[in-house]
């Protein structure tokens, strides 16, 4: 790919984002952006623990696993990335060691990466950018603690009945009080996402299908209706 060719790709990379949708060529020129176009196939690291130190990714396509290996040598998901969404060095502090790993998950992903001083360069002048930025990240730091104080004050089922809720939402998929989440993750990951067993969360989905609550598929969950199940899991066990 010609360099050309490598910038107008950047630049469409980028577009694909609330935060820089209004750039224009001559912007992008003007700033003088050094980003990297990051491409990482099915199961390779985008990077290893204390390894991603001033980087910023946005994530074009696919999914993105986060997580760490803890002490026993198990390992633990924090978070799954996906389309649209941020994931690195969100405190834009210079060298500030994280001990997680960011894993292309399921499919090949298509990233940009930003190096903090870039990032920073980029709000500075466009301070729009800033404020988006802002809400974005506002968004997701409310998404992680309120998977805290689900785990912290919800029963299993109320846990796994947010995470679903939470997928139909992020992936905008509810229509006439229903709702389609593609099953990309697996009964194990959700598990690990909710803090609970495979078995555990087998066993519920089994019984809320059961229950007429949802519908499974080999592609697809249907939440068929999606205020009452909303509803169900608000209530704290």
């Amino acid at each position: 790919m010609n360099d050309s060719n490598s910038c107008d790709s950047a630049l469409l990379l980028l577009r694909g984002f609330d935060i820089f949708q209004h750039i224009t060529e001559e912007e992008y020129e003007q700033l003088g952006l050094v980003h990297n176009y990051v491409e990482a196939a099915n199961g390779e690291y985008i990077y290893f623990p204390h390894q991603n130190r001033n980087k910023l990714y946005f994530t074009k396509d696919g999914f993105i696993k986060l997580g760490y290996i803890d002490e026993a040598g198990n390992e633990v998901i924090k978070e799954i990335i996906q389309k649209g969404e941020v994931f690195g060095q969100l405190t834009l502090e210079r060298n500030n060691a994280q001990d997680e790993f960011a894993q292309a998950y399921k499919s090949d992903v298509s990233l940009c990466a930003f190096t903090m001083e870039d990032f920073v360069r980029i709000l500075q002048r466009r301070p729009e950018m800033a404020i988006a930025f802002s809400f974005h990240l506002g968004n997701k730091l409310r998404k992680v603690e309120n998977r805290l104080l689900n785990i912290l004050n919800k029963d299993v089922k109320s846990r796994l009945v947010q995470l679903l809720i939470q997928l139909a939402v992020d992936n905008n998929s509810i229509k006439e009080n229903k709702a389609v989440i593609a099953k990309f993750l697996t009964h194990d990951d959700i598990a690990k996402l909710i803090g609970s067993s495979r078995q555990t969360v087998t066993t519920s989905l089994n019984q809320f299908e059961k229950q007429g609550l949802i519908t499974i598929s080999k592609k697809d969950i249907t939440i068929n209706d999606f205020v009452g199940f909303k509803k169900m899991g608000e209530s704290t066990q």
